[in-house]
């Protein structure tokens, strides 16, 4: 393998103090303290079905509640990723994956464009996930989508537990980030564009 792909990011604003560090090439090993224990779960499956070694610490100010806790880790994440993706050479670029778990099926499709883009098409069947907000989600993919430079399509397409909606959702990005983020053999180091840069 060439150059390693990693990279270590770390955001302190007055609202939130995130540390992400993550390896590309990883095997999916996770140490994850956000303190929102839902979406530590959400961001183990990340790792795990992503192969992406993945710590993230984050620090904010859910006495409020967790929308900048949330939506800041989309943003460090994005930067780590953009960070260790580098100039984009001999990537698959595009990825995607179909993910069921139960009664609920959800798609997602990435490209690393250089263009941030999201088309979020969710219709969770409750407001809550336990104590989390299913609007999160959103804000997380968002920020992620500004910061990494990608275009990013999610559908659930079909599901009737919240919770299972919202886990193939990640699911299927860990697997479409590991598609797309992968370096392809066959094509020689190359930026996969005709316009020759991303």
């Amino acid at each position: 393998m060439s150059a390693q792909r990693t990279a270590q990011v770390t955001r302190n604003t007055n609202e939130t103090q995130i540390r992400v560090a993550i390896n590309l090439d990883g095997t999916g090993q996770q140490k994850l303290q956000t303190g929102v224990p839902f979406l530590d779960h959400m961001l183990d499956q990340i790792a795990r079905h992503g192969l992406i070694d993945l710590e993230i610490e984050a620090v904010g100010d859910l006495h409020i509640d967790a929308h900048h806790t949330v939506e800041d880790v989309g943003i460090t994440l994005g930067q780590a990723f953009a960070q260790a993706i580098g100039d984009k050479k001999g990537i698959r670029r595009y990825g995607h994956a179909y993910v069921p778990l139960d009664e609920a099926l959800s798609r997602v499709v990435i490209d690393f464009s250089g263009r941030p883009g999201l088309e979020y098409h969710v219709p969770f069947k409750r407001s809550m996930i336990g104590s989390f907000d299913v609007d999160l989600a959103h804000e997380f993919f968002q920020g992620f989508v500004n910061h990494a430079l990608v275009s990013l399509h999610i559908d659930n397409l079909r599901g009737e537990n919240a919770h299972h909606q919202c886990e193939t959702i990640f699911k299927a990005f860990g697997r479409a980030l590991r598609m797309a983020s992968e370096l392809d053999d066959r094509a020689l180091g190359s930026i996969p564009s005709t316009k020759g840069s991303l």
